[in-house]
């Protein structure tokens, strides 16, 4: 009897004992325990994630409109794809180039006339504004190769410096004791944890990006060889 009271005595005890420890693995302890170089890797590792998801989310948007935009110029025949691709805004890829065709087939009379036939002209200027318009495809991949690419290594560079950490506090205690290490130890380990989940999103966007980017620019170019033909075949 007295062995059982004794018992349930003890359990709130050891119940706010537990609670009372506190997690040197967390990412609390990791920014409490950490020094000025664990913190701003950790920093710099958020910063690059933030950056990976803005900018790829921007480019999905970005893709997407696009992408439908395309299809919906594909649809067009005749001089309706000229008229209503010159109708886009003036800074997207697929009015600059119909106004960079329309442009070369109004300017071409003259001396020009006699020395460049009218396809060789309009094809040269519809083709560069559609490999303009590619390479404008483009902004952004290099951020999120540059942090797939890295990352990984950030994260490394957190570990190593956690585990000197934890070198360098047995040597100082003289005694491998758990509570002398667990925080670096935990903090190195949430480093390399944060760097491949920073790495890992990165390499699979920027490849999914990529796919996307080839269908736009093959949508340009389908649209540039139909404005060519449409430009041909309309009478100056």
């Amino acid at each position: 009897m007295f062995a059982a009271a004794a018992a349930a005595c003890a359990l709130p005890v050891l119940a706010n004992t537990t609670t009372a420890v506190a997690n040197p693995y967390g990412i609390d302890a990791l920014w409490a325990q950490g020094d000025i170089v664990a913190k701003g890797t950790l920093v710099i590792l958020l910063t690059m994630s933030a950056a990976t998801w803005y900018v790829g989310i921007v480019k999905i948007l970005d893709q997407r409109r696009l992408i439908k935009l395309g299809r919906d110029l594909l649809k067009a025949r005749g001089p309706e794809l000229l008229s209503r691709a010159k109708e886009l805004k003036d800074d997207g890829i697929y009015s600059s180039v119909a106004h960079a065709g329309a442009q070369a087939a109004s300017e071409h009379h003259g001396e020009l006339s006699k020395n460049v036939d009218l396809n060789t002209w309009v094809s040269m200027a519809t083709y560069d504004a559609a490999d303009h318009a590619s390479s404008q495809m483009q902004a952004g991949m290099s951020v999120i190769a540059t942090v797939g690419s890295t990352a990984p290594f950030v994260g490394l560079f957190g570990t190593v410096w956690g585990i000197y950490h934890a070198l360098t506090a047995i040597g100082i205690s003289g005694q491998a004791s758990i509570d002398k290490v667990a925080g670096p130890v935990g903090e190195s380990l949430i480093m390399t944890a944060i760097g491949l989940a920073v790495a890992v999103p990165a390499v699979l966007g920027y490849n999914w990006l990529v796919r996307r980017n080839k269908l736009v620019v093959e949508m340009v170019h389908a649209v540039a060889a139909r404005l060519h033909t449409n430009l041909l075949s309309t009478p100056k």
